[in-house]
């Protein structure tokens, strides 16, 4: 653990601020859920909420099953990072997803993106991704994107959108 030599009190109603340095460093935003743990020597530890991530086994086996009916490579991921991939180097799962797919996530549709990465760094820019937003109806929890050298097939789309909804529902129960 590394220490960021800030300190700040709790208030009488038992909140702390999380300085805007930290939050900005972390992409910790206003209404973020964040996971509270304690370890063994008392220690509190906040962790940014992934309810995706609790569901990757179903993302890693709908990717693969994706990838394996599509022939493009698939990548899950929840609103921060990969959680689960097909196609790709297995290297690519936790790193942090790109701009381009959190602003999908953010517009609530399937959308086509051309000429971008799916990872913040280290992987190529890819000519076609279609981007398709995770939701359980009250928020978009993560994504699915599948990438193509040619403009994918309307059933292909139809597919990712499925599967986006699937998941999303899956996070209901």
């Amino acid at each position: 653990m590394r220490a960021t030599g800030v300190v700040r009190r709790i208030d009488d109603l038992g909140r702390v601020v999380i300085p805007k340095e930290v939050r900005r460093t972390l992409r910790i935003r206003d209404g973020d859920p964040l996971e509270i743990f304690v370890d063994r020597d008392g220690e509190v530890i906040l962790k940014r909420y992934a309810p995706v991530a609790s569901l990757e086994d179903n993302a890693k086996e709908y990717a693969v099953s994706l990838y394996e009916n599509l022939g493009n490579p698939v990548v899950v991921a929840d609103t921060r990072e990969v959680i689960a991939v097909a196609g790709f180097s297995k290297k690519e799962k936790g790193k942090e997803i790109s701009g381009a797919l959190e602003d999908v996530m953010e517009k609530g549709e399937l959308t086509v993106l051309k000429d971008v990465p799916l990872v913040a760094d280290g992987m190529p820019v890819f000519p076609e991704v279609a981007v398709a937003p995770v939701s359980t109806g009250e928020a978009i929890v993560g994504c699915i994107a599948v990438v193509a050298k040619d403009a994918l097939k309307e059933e292909a789309l139809k597919a990712i959108e499925v599967a986006a909804r699937f998941l999303g529902k899956r996070m209901l129960q």
